[in-house]
């Protein structure tokens, strides 16, 4: 599921690519590219918590660049994280 996750992120981000400017597609690629990085140690480690703790920090390091990125050239897109929607974020609405 996390990996199918991934792929949407991504394949959306290419997709929003084009209304950013170089600049602030560096910055969100730099954090993408430390992001595969922790969850590839993630990955590598047993099941558990330091597993789980791991993949949020990837989540966090990913959304995290994305509003960076955003902050940069905001074309009115949202981030997660501008939202509170993000995977690492609460969302009181989302939960009923």
């Amino acid at each position: 599921m996390r990996k199918m996750f991934i792929t949407l992120a991504a394949t959306s981000a290419l997709a929003l690519g084009a209304c950013q400017s170089p600049q602030a597609d560096k910055v969100e690629d730099q954090a993408e590219a430390q992001a595969d990085v922790i969850d590839a140690q993630a990955d590598a480690m047993p099941e558990g918590p330091a597993k789980e703790a791991m993949e949020t920090k990837a989540d966090v390091v990913e959304e995290k660049g994305e509003e960076k990125a955003n902050a940069m050239d905001d074309n009115g897109e949202i981030a997660p994280s501008e939202s509170g929607m993000g995977e690492t974020q609460k969302n009181d609405a989302a939960k009923k």
